[in-house]
């Protein structure tokens, strides 16, 4: 945009050596603006599949007992969780086998006060 911009001015406005730097210098601007967009595209490889759930938290939606349902960024997945984990706990996803997530209880899920827990 820059760089028609320039070209406009350099025909109908500017004198002549100035047309010229106005043109050269929105074509380097534009160039370099291109160059820019693609590196910064390119600073992060795309996370997909299944296997980029590893290591991220998980909230239980049907209790695992040890086999259960937890939520990851908005889908429902099978889980085991060997030591259990009742429903609205967090988890972290250590491991993915087939479309089971396998899981761990989170150290920093807030408990039930003593007086609120069932007996």
């Amino acid at each position: 945009m820059i760089l028609v911009l320039a070209v406009l001015l350099a025909i109908f406005v500017l004198p002549s050596p100035w047309g010229l730097i106005a043109v050269v210098g929105a074509g380097v601007f534009e160039v370099g603006q291109t160059f820019g967009t693609i590196w910064w595209s390119q600073r992060r490889r795309a996370q997909v599949g299944s296997e980029a759930l590893v290591g991220t938290r998980a909230r239980v939606v049907e209790r695992c007992d040890p086999v259960g349902k937890v939520a990851v960024r908005g889908e429902v997945w099978n889980a085991r969780c060997e030591a259990g984990a009742e429903v609205g706990e967090d988890t972290v996803v250590r491991a993915v086998q087939g479309l089971t997530l396998s899981v761990e209880r989170s150290d920093d899920t807030v408990s039930e006060p003593q007086s609120h827990q069932r007996q």
